[in-house]
């Protein structure tokens, strides 16, 4: 599991970003709200510290263990950190969370088969999920913030890396680097995501009317 890494953080207070997110993550609340514990378990594949930091819920009492690729400092006694696979966690046992959280991230994994098998994990582990993912339809694409980029032929989209900064993203001068970001996403439609979260609540995101992702929700 690879993540893209920004110019710009995005999590900054008052962007657009931030409020889409918090108003996403009000769905999250609703599902923590439905469990009758006090303290839950809950896992964010492929999350960092600082996005709970900046939903304000770093210091809920919960315990929150993050999985990503890449080693994470914690600052807070209720967050741990550990380096793995989004697509195969053995170190878990069927259900050992009581929720599993996932925010952009499964559209990073590549091709269908990898995005599979993260979903069957996710569905392993807890018995609610929240996991959410851009929709391959809305005309922006929300990584390199380009109209229609991700309806382009490969080789249109490195041309573009490499030449242009998209978002916030930096231009690219190696054409090997280039290709791996664009191969490293893959945006769902709404019968794939379906059908990867088949026991789930698909919910739209909508961004001016339009549906900008995806939640699914279990629970």
């Amino acid at each position: 599991m690879q993540v893209l890494t920004p110019l710009a953080d995005y999590s900054q207070a008052g962007s657009p970003a931030l409020a889409l997110r918090q108003r996403r993550f009000q769905r999250f609340l609703q599902l923590v709200e439905r469990c009758e514990k006090s303290h839950l378990r809950i896992l964010d594949i492929g999350g960092t510290e600082g996005f709970w930091d900046a939903m304000g819920f770093a210091e809920s009492g919960h315990e929150i263990v993050l999985v990503n690729i890449f080693e994470q400092e914690s600052h807070h006694d209720n967050i741990t950190s550990i380096v793995g696979d989004a697509c195969n966690l053995p170190q878990f046992e069927d259900d050992e969370f009581d929720i599993v959280f996932s925010n952009s991230v499964i559209e990073h994994l590549r091709n269908f088969d990898a995005q599979r098998q993260m979903a069957a994990e996710v569905r392993r582990l807890a018995p609610r999920y929240f996991v959410q993912t851009p929709n391959y339809r809305f005309p922006v694409e929300p990584h390199f913030l380009c109209p229609g980029f991700h309806y382009l032929p490969k080789s249109m989209r490195v041309w573009l890396i490499m030449h242009c900064q998209l978002g916030s993203y930096p231009r690219v001068d190696d054409r090997r680097e280039a290709e791996e970001l664009v191969n490293e996403i893959r945006l769902l439609t709404r019968s794939e995501f379906q059908s990867l979260f088949p026991d789930a609540e698909i919910a739209d995101e909508r961004f001016y009317g339009l549906t900008k992702s995806f939640m699914a929700v279990k629970g």
